[in-house]
């Protein structure tokens, strides 16, 4: 296969992988069938065979969509060298800033559609606390003890997953200076100006 002829099967992937998305989180797990697919996008029911094998390839499709991207990228934001805690905690809250880190509405749809699924239930606890090691390992490697940053990271986690549920709405300047105040909520520590600059910077787009 071509490198043209591989994008354009990416393409066509990412066009049933976007209209089964729009529908899961609009109407849940249950309205993501193919031909109502099809006919959103104006293609055939056939079409679909030639990248998934059925609906339940389409749905184990979104599920690793959302491991990779929301799991995997918070876990890698905790890696990002960072002089002190409170730097490393601001790298974390890009991932609640920037939708290309972390989809906050997928998440939550995640988690209703696991409440009547068993399987996907366990894969979500193994998130869960994949998420959660790696919030504790950053603390460690500021001297947190163990207990504390088990504790501070569930903290985050579970407040968080709380923020999603409830759906919070407020504007993003509200949300971008309150930041500093949940850093020192969590780390029992105030960013320094130059760290809050500097995050501030990453999301200059949306204040």
């Amino acid at each position: 296969m071509t490198r043209q002829e591989t994008s354009k099967r990416r393409d066509s992937i990412d066009v049933w992988l976007s209209a089964a998305y729009d529908v899961l989180t609009e109407s849940g797990v249950e309205a993501v069938k193919i031909m109502p697919l099809a006919n959103r996008l104006r293609l055939t029911r056939t079409g679909f065979y030639w990248y998934f094998k059925n609906r339940d390839a389409l749905l184990e499709a979104m599920i690793q969509r959302w491991e990779d991207k929301n799991t995997g990228n918070l876990i890698a934001q905790t890696k990002i060298y960072a002089e002190t805690i409170t730097e490393a905690m601001l790298y974390l809250f890009d991932c609640w800033l920037d939708k290309n880190l972390f989809d906050a509405r997928l998440d939550l749809t995640i988690r209703n559609w696991a409440r009547n699924d068993t399987a996907l239930q366990n894969r979500l606890d193994r998130a869960d606390a994949e998420r959660c090691t790696a919030i504790t390992a950053m603390f460690k490697k500021f001297d947190y003890t163990d207990a504390q940053s088990r504790a501070r990271s569930m903290t985050v986690i579970y407040t968080q997953i709380g923020y999603i549920s409830m759906q919070v709405t407020e504007n993003w300047q509200q949300r971008i200076a309150r930041m500093p105040d949940y850093v020192e909520v969590y780390t029992g520590r105030f960013p320094s100006l130059r760290e809050i600059e500097r995050f501030e910077a990453r999301h200059q787009e949306n204040l």
